[in-house]
């Protein structure tokens, strides 16, 4: 056996185990809590760190549910998504979080506008995240992970709200 058919061998069959776990997801586990969390932005505005305004923030995160609708604007390879990115998104999959390069805008999508109002990226976000609850249409191949089912896709898009929200500071509450 030659030794890239060994990796990808040993890939896939990783993969496949890995498929099987599906890790607690670490701040909130249903799409109905995202929208919770993100319609309290309207209300409870954090610093953050990151060299995106929250509103561009926001949008990117509805980007990305957008995208899973309409299909993404720019794909890795075929090989990529079928080795690596399924690989990638099982081990998120079976720890129930992700990290990924938090600046790191989606391949292809149009520039996030720093001049959008807060209100209307929230908006945008809440709008996504009901549209892709209501969908039942076929999901678009993930631009790195590949294929999604519907149960899938949630998870990844939960997870990356997740890993985003970790950026966010916010104020305590008074009691």
């Amino acid at each position: 056996m030659d030794r890239r058919h060994f990796v990808l061998t040993g890939a896939v069959a990783s993969t496949a185990s890995l498929s099987a776990c599906s890790g607690k997801l670490e701040a909130f586990a249903t799409l109905k809590e995202a929208r919770e969390r993100v319609l309290d932005l309207r209300f409870n505005t954090p610093t953050h760190d990151s060299p995106w305004s929250l509103s561009e923030l926001l949008q990117h995160l509805a980007q990305s549910i957008e995208f899973s609708m309409k299909g993404y604007p720019e794909m890795k390879s075929a090989a990529f998504r079928a080795v690596v990115g399924n690989a990638a998104f099982a081990v998120f999959n079976a720890r129930g979080s992700m990290s990924h390069g938090l600046t790191e805008p989606i391949p292809g999508a149009p520039a996030l506008d720093a001049k959008v109002a807060l209100k209307d990226s929230v908006q945008r976000l809440l709008d996504a995240l009901a549209a892709f609850e209501a969908w039942g249409g076929p999901l678009k191949p993930h631009f790195a992970y590949g294929e999604l089912d519907k149960a899938q896709y949630t998870r990844a898009h939960l997870m990356h709200l997740v890993n985003h929200w970790q950026q966010l500071r916010f104020a305590p509450r008074p009691s």
